[in-house]
Parts: C-alpha cells; structure tokens; sequence
C-alpha cells in the first residue's frame, strides 16, 4: 500500500538533499583549489629580527647567533628559510619558546589578541582574563571560546 502524500513528502526530501550534497561538493572544489600565499620573511622583518639581536633585550643565545652572522658564517635569511639548523640556532629560536607557549596559554584562554601582543615583555606578567561580556538577548556568549563550544 502506498501514500501519495508520505511519496511526494519522501521525493521533497530527497531532492532537497541531492540539492545540498551537490553544494557541499562545489564548496569542497573550490575549497581544493585555495592555495593561500604566505608572504614570506621580508626583509623589512629580517632587518627587525637583526635589531633585537643587536639590542640590550636580546638572550645571549640570540647575540651569539648574530655574531656568527657577523662573521659570515650565514645570514638571517639562511636562518629563515631553514637551511642552518645547527644547536646554536637551535638554542637561540628557542629563546621565545616560553612566551609563545604563554601567548598560545592566553589565546586559549580568550585573553584579548591586543592585550597578549601589549604583554609580549616576558618580564611582565600577562593582563587578567577579561571575563565575557554578557549580552541582552540569549543567543550565546559574545567571546567564542574553545570550551564554550
């Protein structure tokens, strides 16, 4: 026994689903074609890095590394683009280690971008958590963070 209205209901629902299936797979084409670009390490940046190597702030692993620069053993962007990767290097990258772990910490924690980026000076402690802001209707928290999810 067969209900015409149960049929077109089923046939509805149906087309309805081949309709958002074919648009999941254009979106999943397109999407294998992005390639996003990275701008790279410009020289603008190398210079920077260069800069704190040279100043007071910089670890003694980091002035180390910049001597042998100096001395042309290899060059910022030697460094950069991976083909030195000796323990010196080594050591000195690992310099920032600790605060990206405490800036990664943060972003985890919904700390606000600006003031991470403010506290990057590890000898300053990194600004309270800000507490989400409520808002008046009840769609949600106004601060997404991974555990409000």
């Amino acid at each position: 026994m067969t209900f015409p209205y149960d049929q077109a209901r089923l046939q509805a629902l149906v087309d309805e689903f081949d309709a958002t299936a074919a648009a999941a797979e254009k979106t999943g084409r397109e999407a294998a074609q992005f390639q996003p670009r990275s701008r790279g390490v410009t020289e603008q940046d190398l210079a920077a890095i260069e800069r704190y190597a040279r100043s007071g702030k910089a670890p003694k692993e980091f002035k180390e590394l910049q001597q042998r620069i100096d001395s042309g053993e290899f060059s910022w962007q030697d460094v950069a683009a991976g083909r030195v990767m000796d323990e010196g290097v080594q050591k000195a990258l690992a310099t920032g280690v600790p605060d990206l772990r405490r800036a990664y910490t943060a972003i985890q924690e919904g700390q606000d971008l600006d003031d991470i980026i403010e506290a990057g000076n590890p000898s300053r402690p990194a600004p309270p958590v800000r507490p989400a802001r409520g808002d008046d209707d009840e769609d949600g928290p106004s601060v997404f963070r991974r555990d409000a999810w």
